[in-house]
């Protein structure tokens, strides 16, 4: 009965915002991008340049209308822009494209009757090979220095706890499926669902083809695990592996701790080149390998901290930071091929830059905008070629990204993969803001997306849009969805309070063990600063944000009543619940002062539904079915609290989706349009 109720109800949502979207949309669908153009738009992915510097393959991701699935192909470039074309198409899924040595080859993780396997391009002749024949998807490909092997990872199943021996059903007969069991602190993940029994391993396999070898075992995750992916490196003699693992007892509970192993490929032996407390990721082994560059900090349960670039000698001794004048997370190290450097990512003030930095530490920029996203939060990456030509993602706030090469010059845009579409509707303007916060002065950086033919002249709703993490940040980089909004008519404003990261640890430490709330004061200061332009309708501002910004969501309504509709997605609403069922219950310890048994009172201050009683503001709350990271509890939890108080407000639990909300593109659309109707609806 409750299903049903749930069911009918969200028909009849669906039917009452979608229409109202829909029309809102109308006028301008034809002309400017929407929410319905997540079906059209594609992305770039881990662009990949050969030895030589001559080409790069990449990953094309697009959504096909007809499955409601999104998928990627290989596709390959020239470095002048020229020759380019798919290497792999239809409806399939392939990733982690690398280049043999000597550039011949292609090795890639392709879809095979519907499981992941390593597969080879071969350059001259144009064929693809499979080399596996696994039944758990392989990650963290790397081809050895001589070209003839291949080391990846992959899980080793194991069994679940036994607890009795269960009857067998008679024969003929027709039971209902068995029961499973868990013993891990982590038996779920975001996206990946309830984690099968088992730990990850590194294996090797000839370039030939064969069966492949496991190199480690024992009960630790040593290929990698939820929260990093081990991606072991090569040494130049092709004798030993480098990877990041954890391998301590309390691995589950303090899963950060990693360190670097060497492990020998011949037979597995292992020793530790790191043994500090906090995590050793992402190794580099200069290329006369007597250097290794990895990234990371020494923990002190801080809810952010700055990972750092550090070289050490190759039996680990001499480690040092090569990045001390940058106060900025980094991350993706690179050698330079002349073993002079490292080469790496880091995001300054919204905006995601490789960097350059000597083994003497004197640091340049390399080249700015590396985003391939729908998202302001960005998502770019970059490699490095023999020659020293440096491929990257490039984009910007009205084009989602494109594959740009950098070398000996300035860096040029190679691609244009959406260029027919945004010349037929081309989005918003984005303009970038910044304002004194009301609670300290400190400066906040924004951006406005303004609806496509802006006229200052007039008055517009404005939506304030707020980034989750609490940890991370919003830029310059395209997004969809506040571009279909300013498309609807709306002026979105989308800001970093303190805690944003790209600004340094001592602005992100701002909100440590106090989130949600002096950020408050960040936003609604930005929304005044907007406002005081004289182009906005202060009669209709609404707020909405996800995951962290669904928190400050509730906090903003809980704390002024200045809006007049709220659209909250995936929250966390009550700390001491969230503790206890997301898929990441180790952040107890960096985002709070001690376990929620422990420390109640800190966990209620703090929650949303202890202030629930002042929020008047008609609010629609969404989340995934399918959401561990906050999980769909915590917003029934909110939804339920307004009904009780007669808040005009709406559930809408979207099926199949985890934290969000965009793995099915036509569930993306939803939350798009869904939020526009319902702000429609509470225009005044």
């Amino acid at each position: 009965m409750t299903r049903s109720f749930l069911k009918a109800t969200a028909l009849a949502v669906s039917v009452l915002l979608g229409s109202a979207a829909l029309a809102a949309a109308a006028p301008s669908a034809l002309q400017h991008i929407g929410a319905s153009d997540d079906f059209n738009l594609q992305l770039v992915h881990d662009p990949q340049v050969s030895p030589d510097g001559k080409h790069i393959v990449y990953l094309r991701e697009y959504a096909d209308v007809m499955t409601d699935r999104r998928y990627t192909n290989l596709w390959i470039v020239d470095a002048d822009g020229g020759h380019h074309r798919p290497l792999t198409s239809g409806r399939r899924s392939d990733g982690s494209p690398r280049w043999s040595p000597d550039g011949s080859r292609i090795a890639y993780v392709g879809e095979v009757d519907g499981k992941a396997q390593i597969m080879v391009y071969w350059m001259q002749s144009g064929e693809h090979t499979q080399l596996t024949h696994l039944e758990e998807a392989p990650g963290g490909i790397a081809w050895s220095p001589d070209g003839e092997t291949l080391s990846f990872t992959a899980l080793v199943r194991g069994r679940e706890p036994a607890i009795a021996e269960l009857p067998a059903p008679p024969e003929g007969a027709k039971w209902e499926a068995p029961a499973k069991a868990y013993d891990q602190l982590v038996y779920r993940f975001d996206g990946a669902g309830y984690l099968k029994p088992g730990y990850s391993q590194i294996f090797v396999v000839s370039a030939a083809g064969g069966s492949p070898r496991q190199v480690t075992s024992g009960n630790f995750q040593n290929g990698g695990w939820t929260v990093v992916d081990a991606h072991p490196v090569w040494t130049p003699d092709g004798k030993y592996l480098i990877a990041s693992l954890n391998r301590h007892a309390d691995y589950q509970a303090e899963p950060l701790d990693t360190d670097l192993y060497e492990i020998s490929v011949a037979d597995g032996s292992m020793h530790a080149l790191t043994t500090r407390k906090g995590p050793d990721n992402e190794p580099e082994v200069s290329p006369d390998g007597r250097l290794i560059a990895y990234t990371g900090f020494d923990d002190r349960y801080q809810g952010y901290q700055l990972r750092r670039l550090y070289v050490m000698n190759r039996d680990g001794t001499g480690a040092h930071v090569l990045t001390t004048a940058l106060d900025r997370g980094v991350s993706s190290p690179a050698w330079a091929p002349d073993g002079s450097g490292v080469y790496f990512q880091y995001a300054d003030q919204g905006d995601t830059k490789i960097g350059y930095v000597s083994k003497a530490g004197a640091f340049r920029v390399v080249a700015e905008h590396v985003s391939s996203s729908t998202s302001s939060y960005g998502d770019g990456s970059f490699s490095v070629s023999r020659s020293g030509a440096i491929a990257f993602t490039h984009g910007t706030a009205t084009v989602p990204g494109d594959v740009a090469l950098v070398s000996k010059g300035a860096p040029r845009v190679l691609t244009a993969v959406n260029r027919e579409l945004l010349a037929q509707k081309p989005p918003g303007e984005v303009e970038e803001i910044w304002w004194n916060s009301s609670k300290d002065g400190r400066r906040i950086q924004g951006w406005i997306v303004k609806p496509p033919g802006f006229d200052a002249s007039r008055k517009y709703p404005l939506i304030l849009e707020i980034h989750g993490g609490p940890f991370a940040d919003y830029g310059d980089r395209f997004d969809l969805e506040k571009q279909s909004w300013a498309s609807a008519g709306y002026v979105v404003l989308y800001a970093n309070p303190r805690g944003s990261t790209s600004y340094g640890e001592e602005f992100a430490n701002l909100i440590h063990h106090a989130y949600p709330g002096d950020d408050f004061a960040d936003l609604n200061s930005g929304v005044d600063a907007v406002v005081a332009r004289g182009y906005i309708d202060e009669h209709n501002l609404f707020v909405t944000g996800g995951s962290g910004g669904g928190v400050l969501t509730c906090w903003m309504i809980e704390h002024t009543d200045r809006f007049a509709a709220a659209a909250v997605l995936y929250p966390v609403i009550n700390w001491y619940s969230w503790a206890l069922t997301t898929d990441i219950p180790w952040m107890n310890r960096y985002w709070f002062p001690g376990p929620p048994w422990e420390q109640t009172a800190h966990y209620m201050q703090r929650s949303l539904s202890t202030l629930v009683a002042k929020v008047k503001t008609p609010s629609l709350v969404m989340t995934g079915e399918e959401d561990y990271r906050t999980p769909l509890s915590e917003a029934e939890q909110f939804y339920t609290a307004l009904r009780l108080r007669d808040v005009e407000s709406v559930l809408v639990r979207v099926p199949g989706e985890p934290h969000g909300i965009d793995r099915f593109p036509s569930h993306h659309v939803t939350k798009m349009l869904y939020i526009a109707g319902w702000f429609d609806r509470h225009r005044r």
